[in-house]
């Protein structure tokens, strides 16, 4: 998987492309662990994602949880139909914007 960052000012987009299966999930764990400091909004761009895990969901929702407890938002983008369908059916679609 590669994670390609833009940032400006307070907002952070992470441009993802590939799997996000168990050793990409880390991968991105540990951006989203150490990029969101100072961050009240992130976009997760899936444009480039054709599969997610449920180590993938399990990201999702620790990033989720960290804008959260920031006070900012996350926002998935350009979703494939696949990774669409995951989120719709484990109801992640219910308490995160997906565009």
């Amino acid at each position: 998987m590669e994670i390609r960052k833009e940032k400006n000012g307070n907002a952070l987009i992470l441009h993802l492309s590939g799997k996000l299966a168990i050793k990409e999930a880390q991968a991105l764990d540990q951006v989203v662990r150490s990029e969101l400091s100072g961050i009240t909004d992130l976009t997760l761009d899936m444009t480039e994602v054709p599969y997610i895990s449920s180590a993938g969901l399990r990201v999702l929702i620790i990033a989720q949880n960290m804008m959260d407890e920031a006070g900012g938002t996350l926002t998935i983008t350009h979703v494939s139909e696949m990774v669409g369908s995951v989120l719709q059916l484990t109801g992640f679609s219910d308490f995160m914007k997906i565009e």
